[in-house]
């Protein structure tokens, strides 16, 4: 079975290992993983939209709000204040069909400065946001 049992007069002792439960316990894991490994790989079909970088025309009736690195909110050149801002938003919402407001944040501002121009069109009632990258260099 793999055990070595020493005479009566042997004093000689065994160094080896016995490697016969190491074997046992591999051979199981190997089991285990041929199994498990076709279910974690399957994955549901799903058929994934295809992502086109199409540039969209500037109206004059849409919004650009531009916001600076430290935080500056502009409308088109105009510096305004968070309260100001939203007072603005609100008078365009209601206009029919309501413009476009375009966000154009600078790439080393924090995210808070950004998330304050999207609440404050949200709480004006703006239904279409929009936010202004650099496309992608091509090649």
């Amino acid at each position: 079975m793999g055990m070595n049992v020493g005479q009566a007069g042997d004093e000689e002792v065994i160094s080896a290992i016995n490697t016969t439960p190491l074997v046992d316990v591999m051979l199981v894991l190997l089991i285990i993983f041929l199994i498990t490994i076709p279910v974690a790989i399957q994955v549901v079909p799903v058929d994934l939209p295809k992502a086109q970088n199409v540039p969209r025309e500037t109206r004059p009736e849409n919004i650009n709000l531009s916001v600076t690195q430290g935080g500056a909110v502009y409308w088109n050149q105009e510096a305004l204040d968070n309260n100001t801002l939203v007072e603005r938003l609100k008078t365009i919402a209601v206009i029919q069909p309501q413009p476009e407001v375009h966000v154009r944040g600078d790439s080393g501002a924090p995210y808070e400065h950004v998330g304050r121009v999207v609440l404050a069109c949200q709480r004006a009632g703006i239904v279409r946001i929009g936010f202004i990258t650099e496309p992608p260099p091509r090649g």
